[in-house]
């Protein structure tokens, strides 16, 4: 009996053994392609890109089911490779030479959600060539992080802003319009007018064109044109996509809008409070302007919560504030997790819906970036 028990006793240590044996090559797999993934989720592009970009998705693609959940690092996690955002076929990344003498030069920030990217960046990109037939419209990235991303996912090689006007200048491109997507004259604004001063001598003409707001304007109270028509055509968008007729309805119903924005240390963020100074301009007392980053302070989730409870709304539809619905929108805003705005809405009593739809699928704000591009052609 004992010599039965002790070769029972054998096996389970064999077995043990060979099972840690395992655990600790699934996780030595696991780091290793976790070490590639951080290797990569860097804003600068060197020579060496291209080959770590591949070389991160090979050793994604060789690892089990199991040794994928395992995959954490610095910003690597199984979600990288393995989240689905979406066909990225479905996108054109616009790096075609035979450009022309004539160029638009998209900027965007980037996202890694296909079908944000397809819908909202491509979306404004497919009315400027339909509005300017003439000219050659080209994509670029201002996040390389993002470029490595979709590159190393999903095949799809986006040029960043020194790429594109590289690309510009070896095709002869005469005439350039640098359309930046972004929201305002933010940080990314500034970086992008900068990078290009180092082309204006290699181009014969380049120019600038606004952001989707507009001028910035010196305090809360002064609205124009371009922040009367953003707060119209996202209203009117939010609404119809809630299923209510009219924002009164809504309002009847006990239902606010509340439109996320990213938030921002520039002073740049006056556009938050002159975008809610415009929805009240425009008696739309059920709608709210908050940001991710409470920057101003009055656009915090906890000041936008209470102040939505102390209007007396019981339901909330949570839409981004963003020309793209990206990570932010997925993720920060509409996420499972307790600091989610979703969450938060629904841990202070309210009933929560979520929209997950970017500013650039709107064809009145795709009309807005062409007004814009047609003054930077003027100018």
């Amino acid at each position: 009996m004992k010599k039965i028990c002790l070769f029972v006793l054998c096996l389970c240590l064999v077995f043990t053994s060979i099972c840690f044996a395992a655990t600790e090559e699934d996780q030595a797999a696991a780091d290793h392609a976790a070490e590639l993934i951080d290797a990569i989720y860097v804003q600068e592009r060197t020579e060496e890109t291209d080959a770590q970009c591949a070389e991160a998705k090979a050793a994604w693609d060789a690892l089990t089911d199991e040794q994928k959940e395992l995959v954490e690092g610095e910003n690597a996690d199984p979600d990288y490779f393995g989240r689905d955002t979406g066909d990225a076929s479905l996108d054109d990344p616009r790096n075609q030479d035979e450009i022309g003498e004539n160029e638009i030069l998209v900027v965007s920030f980037g996202t890694s959600f296909n079908d944000s990217r397809a819908k909202d960046i491509k979306g404004i990109e497919d009315a400027l060539q339909k509005a300017f037939p003439d000219w050659s419209v080209r994509r670029a990235f201002s996040a390389q992080i993002i470029i490595n991303h979709i590159q190393a996912r999903d095949g799809e090689f986006i040029d960043n802003m020194e790429q594109a006007l590289d690309r510009a200048v070896a095709n002869g491109v005469k005439k350039l319009i640098v359309q930046p997507t972004l929201l305002m004259h933010g940080a990314e604004y500034d970086e992008i007018a900068e990078t290009l001063e180092a082309y204006k001598d290699k181009i014969e003409s380049v120019s600038i064109a606004e952001p989707l707001l507009g001028p910035v304007g010196a305090d809360a109270t002064v609205i124009n044109a371009d922040k009367t028509a953003v707060a119209l055509s996202l209203t009117v968008s939010a609404v119809l996509d809630s299923g209510y007729d009219t924002l009164e309805e809504a309002a009847e119903d006990g239902t606010a809008f509340v439109f996320m924005g990213h938030g921002t240390a520039h002073v740049a963020k006056v556009s938050y409070s002159q975008m809610a100074t415009q929805m009240k301009n425009l008696e739309f007392s059920n709608v709210f302007i908050g940001t991710v980053e409470g920057e101003p302070e009055s656009t915090s989730a906890e000041s936008i919560i209470e102040a939505v409870k102390e209007a007396g709304y019981k339901k909330v539809i949570l839409r981004p504030l963003m020309v793209v619905a990206g990570d932010h929108a997925n993720n920060d805003m509409a996420g499972d997790d307790e600091d989610s705005w979703k969450s938060m809405f629904e841990a202070a009593g309210f009933e929560v819906s979520c929209q997950i739809a970017g500013l650039g699928r709107i064809p009145t704000i795709q009309a807005q970036y062409i007004i814009h591009t047609v003054l930077a052609m003027a100018n």
